[in-house]
C-alpha cells in the first residue's frame, strides 16, 4: 500500500523538480551580461530601436524579411505613398507628415506577418532567444512567449518612431517641453492650427530627400525609420549617440579597470552624482553641481566604492553644448584629485530618474555585481526626493530601475539596481 510518508516524499519531489524546472525557465528568460549589444552603424538607431537594429543587422533575418512577399508588397507601398505625397499633399503638412509614420492598421498588420513568419528554429525565432532576451532591451515583455515578445518589441519600436515623428517632425509637445521641444517654428503665426509656409516646404523637402535616400532599401521599416532618425538630426537632438562607443573612449580606463576589482574590499559597487544642471547657458558646471562633486569625492576617498558615476547630458538650459557628465568628471580630475580611471560617466540622462535607470545600466553591462548596493551622492534636497521617487519613474518611465537601501547619511542613499532598468524607453527618443 501506498503510505502517507512515501506520499509526501512523492509530492516533495514533485515540487523540487517544479522548482528547479520553473528557475531555469526563469533564468533562459533573463537578460545576460554576457550579451554584446550589436549597434550596427548607428548607435542612434539602436538605441532606439534595438528590435529593428536586429532586423539590419542579422544577415539571416534581413534575407528572410526582405524576400517574403507580403512585408515587399507594403515596402513598395510605403515608397509610392511617400513619392505620391510630393504631388498630392499640396501645402497640407500634416497630409506629408502621415507618410512618415506607422498606422494602427500597419503596425497590426505586420506584427501578424512577423508572427507567421516566425519558427522557433528558423532566423526570427533565433533573433528572439540569442538577442532579444538576453539584450534586456525588452525586459518588461519577459512573460510573454517567445512569438508575442516578438510582436510587443514590434510595436514598441514602430510606436516609438511615431512617437519621434509627431514630437520632431510634427512640433508635438514631448513628456519635457523646456528641455526637449522642435528647434522649429512650425505653426502658422495667423492660424495656430495650421503649419507654417515654410515650415511645410521643410517638410517636403524632406520627403523628396528621404524618397531618394531609400530609394534601394528593400527592408518595409527603413523608410519610416529614417524618417525619425532625419528629424532627431534636423532638431539637433542626436545626443542618445554622444561619446559612443564609450567603453572604447571616455569609459575605457574604468572599464578596463573594473577587470581587476576585487569586489569584497568594497561595501558599494558605485557612487553616483546625479546633475544639477545650470540656468546660464555661458556656465559648463553649476554651483550645486561643484557641491554635489565634492561630496562624493569625500566617499570615494573614504574606500566606499571603487569608481564614481557622473551623470547627466546636455540638458539645461535648452540647447546647452555643456554635457554635465563630462564637466563633473573635469572637475573631479582637476580640483578633487580623483583619478580617470576611477570615473565612469553616463553622458545621456536628462532627468534624475534617468540618472539612476542610466547607472544601473551601467552596472549590468560593464559586469560590476549587479547584486551589490550603491550609492547615490547629492545634497540634501535631491537625496531625500530620490528616498521617494519610485512612484515618479513608474510615471515617466513606466518601470522602477532601482530599490532603495539603508539611508547613510542626509546626503548619501544606498539603492540596489533592477534588472528592469534596461528596457528601452519608446517616448524619449534623446535618452531612451
Amino acid at each position: 500500500m501506498f503510505n502517507y510518508s512515501k506520499q509526501k516524499l512523492v509530492i516533495g519531489i514533485i515540487f523540487l523538480l517544479m522548482s528547479l524546472f520553473g528557475n531555469s525557465y526563469a533564468q533562459m528568460n533573463m537578460p545576460s551580461a554576457n550579451y554584446k549589444l550589436l549597434n550596427g552603424k548607428r548607435f542612434l538607431q539602436s538605441k532606439n530601436y534595438y528590435l529593428l537594429t536586429l532586423f539590419t543587422e542579422l544577415p539571416e533575418v534581413k534575407k528572410l524579411l526582405e524576400s517574403d512577399l507580403v512585408l515587399s508588397q507594403i515596402t513598395k507601398k510605403y515608397a509610392d505613398t511617400l513619392g505620391s505625397s510630393l504631388i498630392n499633399c499640396g501645402r497640407n503638412g500634416t497630409c506629408l507628415l502621415n507618410n512618415f509614420i506607422f498606422s494602427e492598421t500597419d503596425i497590426k498588420s505586420i506584427g501578424d506577418r512577423l508572427l507567421e513568419l516566425y519558427q522557433p528554429n528558423n532566423a526570427l525565432g533565433k533573433l528572439v532567444q540569442n538577442h532579444l532576451i538576453p539584450s534586456g532591451c525588452y525586459i518588461l515583455f519577459k512573460d510573454f512567449n517567445a512569438k508575442d515578445l516578438l510582436r510587443k518589441a514590434w510595436e514598441q519600436d514602430s510606436k516609438g518612431i511615431n512617437y519621434c515623428v509627431s514630437v520632431y517632425g510634427g512640433g508635438d509637445k514631448p513628456n519635457y517641453p523646456l528641455i526637449d521641444s522642435i528647434g522649429f517654428n512650425t505653426k502658422d503665426p495667423l492660424n495656430p492650427s495650421k503649419y507654417a509656409a515654410n515650415y511645410i516646404g521643410f517638410l517636403y523637402n524632406s520627403a523628396s530627400v528621404l524618397l531618394l535616400e531609400n530609394s534601394s532599401n528593400k527592408l518595409f521599416f527603413t523608410t519610416k525609420l529614417n524618417a525619425a532618425l532625419h528629424f532627431l538630426e534636423m532638431n539637433e537632438r542626436e545626443q542618445a549617440a554622444d561619446f559612443e562607443p564609450m567603453e572604447n573612449g571616455e569609459n575605457k580606463l574604468a572599464v578596463d579597470k573594473i577587470k581587476t576589482i576585487n569586489w569584497n574590499n568594497y561595501k558599494y559597487s558605485v557612487i553616483l552624482i546625479p546633475g544639477a544642471g545650470p540656468d546660464d547657458p555661458k556656465q559648463a558646471l553649476s554651483a550645486e553641481g561643484r557641491l554635489r562633486c565634492k561630496l562624493a569625492a569625500i566617499l570615494y576617498k573614504q574606500g566606499l566604492a571603487p569608481f564614481i558615476v557622473s551623470s547627466g547630458g546636455k540638458v539645461h538650459p535648452y540647447k546647452t553644448p555643456f554635457c554635465e557628465a563630462t564637466e563633473q568628471k573635469k572637475y573631479l580630475i582637476e580640483k578633487l584629485g580623483i583619478p580617470a580611471s576611477a570615473i565612469i560617466i553616463d553622458p545621456h540622462a536628462r532627468h534624475t530618474t534617468t540618472n539612476m535607470r542610466n547607472t544601473a545600466r551601467l552596472i549590468f553591462r560593464y559586469g560590476m555585481p549587479f547584486s551589490k548596493a550603491a550609492i547615490t551622492c547629492t545634497t540634501k534636497g535631491q537625496s531625500f526626493m530620490i528616498a521617494n521617487m519610485i512612484p515618479r519613474c513608474m510615471k515617466e518611465l513606466n518601470l522602477a530601475p532601482y530599490k532603495n537601501g539603508n539611508r547613510i547619511s542626509e546626503t548619501a542613499l544606498e539603492f540596489y539596481p533592477l534588472i528592469e532598468a534596461l528596457h528601452i524607453n519608446p517616448n524619449e527618443p534623446i535618452d531612451p
